[in-house]
C-alpha cells in the first residue's frame, strides 16, 4: 500500500471539446503539467482518465456520442490509442513514463484477479516516475461487464490500492448549492446533499452529478476522502492534495 496516494479522475467533458467531442489538447496540456507537478513534489499519484469514446468519435465523423455498441466500442478502440499517444508524449516532457491500464469490472469480481490488480498497480506505483493512467476497457465492455462511469471505475481502483484520496475532475468547481448556486465546500454527511443535485450532461459526457454523488457514497464510506473540482483548472490540484484549494470537500468516514 502507498501512504498519501491520490486517485485523480478526468472526465469526457474535461478532456474534449464539446463542439466535436475531439481531444483538447490545450486543457491536456495544462492538466498533465499539474498531475507532472505533484509527482516532482514527490506525491504519488494514479490518474483514471475517460476520453476514449470521445477521443475517437471524430475518426467515424459523428457530430455526437455513438448510441449503438460497436459504433462505441470502435470509437474506444481507436480513440484509446489517440489518448495514450497523447498522454505518452506529454508526460515524457516531464520525465514521467505512463503505464496504461484497462479494467472491465469482471477484472475486480473476484479476491483472486482483484489481487492480481493490485499487486500491479502497488509495483507501478513503487516506481515514482512511472504514472499508471487507468481507463474502462470500453472496446470489449459490454454492458454486464461495466462499472457504469469512470466515476464508479476510479473509487473501486482507490478502495483497492487504499488511496488515501480521490479528485474527480468535472465541468463545475464543485457541488453547487440549487438556490444560491454558490460552491458548497465541504460536506461531512453525503445522505443529506443528494436534494443538490443537477443532472447536467453533455453530449460527450457519460455521467452526471446524481451518479458522481452515489459513487463519492460509496468512497467516503470506504475511509477515503473524495473532492469534485474543476477539470478546466488543473493548478487548483495543488491546493487540494495540500487541504485547501476550490473544491467540494467529502470528509471520510473512519476506516
Amino acid at each position: 500500500m502507498i501512504p498519501d496516494l491520490t486517485v485523480i479522475k478526468a472526465g469526457t467533458g474535461v478532456l474534449t471539446k464539446s463542439a466535436d467531442g475531439t481531444l483538447d489538447r490545450a486543457a491536456l496540456v495544462y492538466l498533465v503539467s499539474a498531475i507532472s507537478g505533484l509527482v516532482n513534489a514527490g506525491h504519488r499519484c494514479l490518474f483514471v482518465s475517460s476520453g476514449a469514446v470521445g477521443s475517437g468519435v471524430s475518426a467515424f465523423g459523428l457530430e455526437e456520442y455513438p448510441k449503438d455498441t460497436a459504433t462505441r466500442q470502435a470509437c474506444a478502440a481507436v480513440g484509446q490509442a489517440r489518448l495514450m499517444q497523447t498522454y505518452s508524449s506529454l508526460f515524457s516532457n516531464f520525465d514521467i513514463t505512463v503505464a496504461q491500464v484497462l479494467l472491465t469490472a469482471a477484472d475486480l469480481g473476484t479476491t483472486e484477479r482483484a489481487g492480481y490488480i493490485s499487486d500491479t498497480l502497488n509495483r507501478l506505483l513503487s516506481e515514482p516516475r512511472i504514472l499508471p493512467i487507468i481507463n474502462e476497457n470500453d472496446s470489449v465492455a459490454v454492458e454486464e461487464l461495466k462499472f457504469g462511469d469512470n466515476d464508479m471505475l476510479s473509487v473501486h481502483v482507490a478502495k483497492l490500492i487504499g488511496a488515501k484520496r480521490l479528485i474527480l475532475l468535472t465541468s463545475v468547481d464543485g457541488l453547487l448549492d440549487p438556490v444560491t448556486n454558490e460552491l458548497i465546500p465541504e460536506v461531512d454527511d453525503i445522505d443529506h446533499v443528494f436534494r443538490h443535485v443537477r443532472e447536467d450532461k453533455g453530449r460527450f459526457s457519460m455521467g452526471g452529478m446524481a451518479s458522481k454523488l452515489s459513487a463519492i457514497k460509496f468512497a467516503v464510506d470506504a475511509g477515503i476522502e473524495t473532492h469534485i473540482a474543476h477539470g478546466r483548472h488543473p493548478d487548483r490540484l495543488a491546493g487540494i492534495v495540500a487541504g485547501k484549494g476550490i473544491s467540494t470537500r467529502f470528509h471520510a468516514a473512519s476506516r
